[in-house]
């Protein structure tokens, strides 16, 4: 009681709160990419389940974060995968038998959600952890109430790509880019990208661009061979 009845206990939420608001957009981005081709039943379980898990595997990844980050080529790693999902969402089809898409579909788009998340918020969480200045309650209280805020911009996310299909490619063109931003910003390339900072955004448009060229690519392939069946 005392904890809840303390200034810095609020201040410190609202903190949490607010960078969860900043942050949440490229998530958002990718849980909507992840489970537009699902039925609309099965899209409302991918966002519930995928938004709350991830927010479960950031608290435990706020904890190790600095230490992760630390490792060299950890990043690399994690901007490659976030290249490869990119690429998988944008090039996936939207077609397909009901059947295909029922649970196999919601488990792959949680699957997909929560690798995102996961690379994504490497550097996101310790923004947080700054914040909550080591009180787990805190933490929790936090990023639990930032699951209505995913979820709200999820759904909104999913109904304009409906309207608005180029917002598909917007999206994976930002997914490339978190890609190539997080590949530049390991620890291995530090001493590169500060001699020539500009490699930074270099890096993230680079990443930006094999997502829609490749996704493309992909996307007009899948299509080519439906047709000569």
């Amino acid at each position: 009681m005392e904890l809840l009845q303390s200034t810095d206990f609020w201040i410190g939420l609202m903190k949490i709160i607010w960078i969860n608001i900043i942050l949440s957009g490229d998530n958002a981005v990718v849980i909507a990419l992840a489970a537009r081709s699902l039925p609309p039943h099965q899209q409302k379980k991918a966002i519930l389940f995928g938004s709350g898990a991830a927010v479960v595997l950031r608290i435990v990844l706020t904890v190790v974060a600095v230490q992760l980050l630390a490792l060299s080529y950890l990043q690399i790693v994690g901007g490659l995968l976030l290249l490869w999902i990119g690429v998988q969402l944008l090039s996936e089809e939207d077609e397909g038998e009901e059947g295909e898409v029922e649970q196999k579909g919601l488990m792959a788009a949680v699957r997909t959600i929560l690798i995102a998340d996961i690379v994504m918020s490497l550097d996101n969480v310790i923004a947080v952890a700054a914040a909550a200045k080591g009180s787990t309650t805190l933490l929790i209280i936090g990023l639990a109430i930032s699951i209505p805020l995913v979820i709200f911009g999820s759904t909104l996310m999913i109904k304009l790509m409906e309207r608005y299909p180029v917002i598909v490619t917007l999206g994976a063109a930002l997914i490339g880019w978190v890609g190539g931003e997080t590949i530049a910003s390991d620890v291995a390339l530090k001493s590169t990208l500060e001699a020539n900072p500009s490699l930074h955004y270099i890096a993230a448009a680079v990443g930006a661009a094999v997502v829609i060229g490749l996704g493309k690519f992909l996307q007009k392939r899948g299509k080519h061979a439906e047709e000569s069946v």
